[in-house]
């Protein structure tokens, strides 16, 4: 449940920034009573995403890494013909080589590479350009819980599941408002996610993420005060 007393105004803008909390008066109309209750909201659910965020993402990049070691072997990090076919973009975008050379270099073992690997770095596995390479050949025995069986459409799916996943995470990250996002429709591509590499784990998550019970409370509380 949702708490039911408040600090003042004042004392949420001075301990959270004016900025950060002037986000939720104005979805509010200025009522801080009611955003601070959208707050309250937004950092438990920001919370709870985590978990089923946490199994999808290493679900994926387990299953990424099982096709690479198909393809690479088991010391896929650090083999030159790998590190070659990924993208190296020039300036500010994010570069899949350079942030393999970078842990590679930091560490010896394969999963601790599959752990400090960004999360941009898995999504960018799953493109066009692996299609004939990686996903053709393996894409179906490393998500046996698809029902797709064209595999570059598979491919496609995981990739806009993936982005989308990176982008709430990163919002959860920086303590970001999430409440416009359409948390369900994450909370789905998350499960999905699990459910392609292991039926059974996607149930359990089910059972153990904490973010379905918390959905209805924004309409219950907000919906008809926040404009949401």
């Amino acid at each position: 449940m949702l708490p039911t007393t408040f600090p003042t105004k004042t004392t949420l803008q001075s301990v959270l920034s004016s900025p950060r909390f002037d986000t939720y008066l104005l979805a509010c109309d200025n009522d801080s009573y009611k955003a601070s209750q959208l707050y309250a909201w937004n950092a438990a659910v920001s919370a709870a995403s985590m978990l089923p965020a946490h199994f999808a993402e290493i679900s994926i990049r387990n299953a990424a890494s099982y096709v690479l070691e198909r393809v690479y072997g088991s010391r896929w990090p650090w083999e030159e013909t790998f590190l070659r076919s990924l993208p190296a973009p020039r300036g500010r975008k994010y570069n899949p080589r350079s942030d393999l050379e970078m842990v590679s270099r930091r560490y010896t073992t394969t999963g601790k590479v599959i752990a400090e690997l960004k999360l941009a770095f898995w999504a960018k596995l799953f493109t066009a350009r692996n299609d004939t390479r990686l996903w053709e050949p393996n894409i179906l025995n490393a998500l046996p819980g698809s029902q797709h069986t064209d595999t570059r459409i598979l491919r496609a799916h995981v990739y806009t599941r993936l982005n989308a996943l990176r982008r709430l995470r990163n919002r959860i990250a920086h303590h970001e408002p999430i409440f416009t996002r359409e948390l369900n429709q994450d909370l789905i591509g998350m499960k999905e996610l699990i459910r392609l590499r292991s039926t059974s784990v996607s149930e359990w998550v089910s059972q153990l993420e904490t973010v379905s019970p918390l959905l209805p409370l924004k309409s219950q509380y907000l919906h008809r005060t926040c404009g949401y």
